[in-house]
């Protein structure tokens, strides 16, 4: 063994389950100088070259045999930080993924010009002006702000009051907590579900601590923009970053605080293989890095109230009279039982009295025109005659003016006949966000109707009365408030066939209340639907915490996430029954399945669970891991996609 020899132990990106762990490689002399931990390699892995990084520099290997020298240094820039090696670990472990997947969301692409031009300036965030209101607006949150600022890893849960203010939103609650880690020498990483929530949160944080010290983290920025900061806080130049859920991953060096805003939104869940939720990733580089966590929104997801109540949270919130009295008027209004009439009278009334004083909106589940069929005789879903996929109704020059076309093929439909009754009538349970918008602009003649889904998103509106007809998360920013709000087809959202449906309703109908002025203000929030269910009450009380409650007292009850861990293993018959053969025996919990699956392309699928508690849940996935992985090493055929506590589950 040749003592003088230069090791690197290299994170290889090959995503192969059998090949996850480090592997051993000889520095050549001439690359000694621009070896260091974090640089971007190639090396020679079973007669190809592969990309990588350098993750440890170690003195000594347990590799038996001779080592292979790396064959480049593509850049000397560490961008791969030891704590994001050891995040990215755990990731990895929790999702039963492989090390280089999760490296792939983690690190941003390189961006050869941005790395060797010359170094921007990067001046340090002020932190002399502590802004008023927000967190300081409640006595528990003042504390945690005061135990922030002394470097204590206080967690904490800020449920803010779902109404519309202008200068006192969850902005300016952020901004507070960002200062107080600053104030305390750390760093401070800020997490939102979208690109506008992050331009607006840039915008208050820049203004407040000053211009050129927030870096920003998102893939729409473009790679030159996107990696010029990725570096600037890998090289501890910038100390706050705001960002979308791969910014979780972000090389913070010295990190204070993690905040989160609406951590129930979808959008954090990554839909690139292990899956992870940027909810989960914060809390596991939490406890990793040591450092304060808020989590923050007007609702409250099951993950976070069962933090609530194992104590790892705390609540910081106003007092329930408190919290009904700064909120909109709710009001709610029964769905009409005649269904050619689409708004009830009091629905009616609420938008008639909203318009006087400026902008209403009326949100709707769901984008397009018609966006179910039925026969009208007898119920019967339309479906495409080719490839059997749903059929909806568009806007155009076809009979009483829309078109038939089906969803997944695009093809249009024409001559449509129930196979069932022979019926030539249809009928709409559905309708969607063009439709409504259209009929709102009949009923109320003289007024601009706006619609805001889909593709086409408005950002804002101003104070002139308007209707404005947008689908959930579509909702343009309003510049005084919305007068009022109208959330139809209550009982719609509360239908899907989701374990999420009423969790993910009550988030978005506090969403859009968050935009209505104060009822002191005239603001009002008039919800059609069931009066008796548990998740228009919730709204009409103001009390999500109060429901989160109850939701996970009920999947606790049934054993449903995420009081309960669940595995979900996908693939075609033959690829699934190979995967359950190589699972060791036993493994904890239950089994569910395999069942046949719904798939759009035509392919016969099925679907495996398993089930157990938190406790054994790294046994279990462990177990599903060495499945993987003995398949892989065997070159089994077929693929079996696996997801650890899938955001879905229908």
């Amino acid at each position: 063994m040749d003592d003088d020899r230069m090791l690197a132990r290299v994170a290889v990106d090959l995503p192969l389950p059998h090949l996850d762990r480090f592997f051993d490689y000889t520095v050549p002399d001439a690359m000694r100088a621009d070896a260091a931990i974090g640089a971007r390699v190639r090396v020679r892995f079973a007669g190809r070259l592969c990309n990588g990084f350098i993750v440890e520099l170690p003195e000594t290997t347990d590799a038996q045999g001779r080592l292979s020298p790396l064959t480049k240094i593509v850049s000397p820039e560490s961008v791969l930080l030891p704590d994001q090696v050891g995040l990215i670990r755990a990731v990895a472990d929790h999702y039963a993924g492989t090390f280089a997947d999760v490296m792939r969301l983690a690190v941003a692409p390189r961006h050869a010009a941005t790395e060797t031009a010359k170094r921007a300036l990067w001046p340090e965030p002020r932190t002399d002006i502590m802004p008023t209101g927000g967190l300081l607006g409640m006595p528990a949150g003042e504390s945690w702000l005061q135990g922030v600022e002394q470097g204590r890893p206080l967690r904490g849960f800020w449920a803010v009051s779902p109404v519309y203010r202008r200068d006192d939103d969850w902005r300016r609650g952020i901004v507070q907590a960002v200062v107080a880690a600053l104030r305390a020498g750390h760093s401070a990483l800020v997490l939102v579900p979208d690109a506008q929530a992050m331009e607006a949160g840039f915008q208050t944080l820049s203004t407040a601590l000053g211009d050129g010290c927030v870096a920003r983290l998102h893939a729409q920025m473009g790679q030159a923009r996107r990696y010029h900061d990725y570096l600037a806080l890998a090289r501890g130049q910038a100390k706050v970053v705001i960002g979308t859920r791969s910014a979780a991953f972000a090389p913070v060096r010295n990190l204070g605080l993690i905040a989160m805003l609406d951590d129930g939104n979808d959008l954090y869940a990554e839909p690139r293989a292990p899956y992870p939720h940027a909810r989960t990733i914060a809390a596991l580089r939490t406890v990793h890095a040591g450092c304060a966590f808020l989590l923050c929104g007007a609702a409250r997801s099951c993950e976070a109230q069962q933090w609530v109540e194992r104590g790892w949270l705390g609540v910081i919130e106003d007092a329930p009279e408190t919290r009904r009295a700064q909120s909109p008027a709710m009001r709610v209004a029964a769905e009409p039982t005649n269904a050619a009439v689409r708004l009830p009278s009091q629905a009616a009334q609420v938008i008639r009295a909203g318009l006087t004083a400026g902008p209403v909106l009326v949100q709707v589940p769901r984008a397009g025109y018609l966006v179910a069929l039925v026969c009208q005789r007898c119920r019967t879903p339309v479906h495409c005659p080719t490839c059997h996929g749903p059929v909806s109704a568009r806007r155009g020059a076809g009979e009483g003016g829309r078109l038939l076309a089906c969803r997944w093929c695009g093809r249009l439909v024409t001559a449509w006949r129930c196979p069932e009754c022979e019926g030539e009538t249809l009928r709409a349970p559905v309708i969607g966000s063009g439709r409504t918008a259209e009929e709102l602009g009949r009923a109320f003649p003289g007024y601009r109707v706006v619609e805001s889904s889909g593709d086409h998103v408005v950002d804002r509106v101003g104070d002139q009365p308007a209707l404005i007809v947008a689908t959930p998360g579509a909702e343009p920013s309003p510049d005084s408030g919305y007068a009022a709000c109208v959330i139809l087809d209550a009982d719609l959202m509360l239908s899907r066939a989701d374990l999420r449906a009423s969790e993910e309703a009550v988030r978005r109908w506090f969403a859009a209340t968050s935009l209505v002025r104060p009822g002191s203000q005239g603001g009002t929030v008039c919800i059609v639907g069931d009066s008796q269910a548990p998740a228009v009450q919730a709204l009409l009380r103001v009390d999500p915490g109060g429901y989160a409650a109850r939701e996970l007292h009920q999947r606790r009850d049934a054993g449903f996430p995420p009081t309960m861990t669940f595995v979900e293993g996908t693939g075609e018959p033959d690829a699934l029954a190979g995967f359950i053969e190589a699972m060791p025996d036993p493994v904890p919990g239950d089994r569910f399945g395999p069942v046949d699956v719904s798939s759009p392309d035509g392919v016969t699928r099925q679907r495996i669970l398993w089930r157990c508690a938190p406790a054994d849940a790294k046994t279990l996935v462990a177990a599903v891991k060495a499945a993987n992985a003995k398949r892989s090493a065997a070159k089994a055929p077929g693929i079996v996609r696996i997801q650890v506590d899938p955001d879905q589950m229908g």
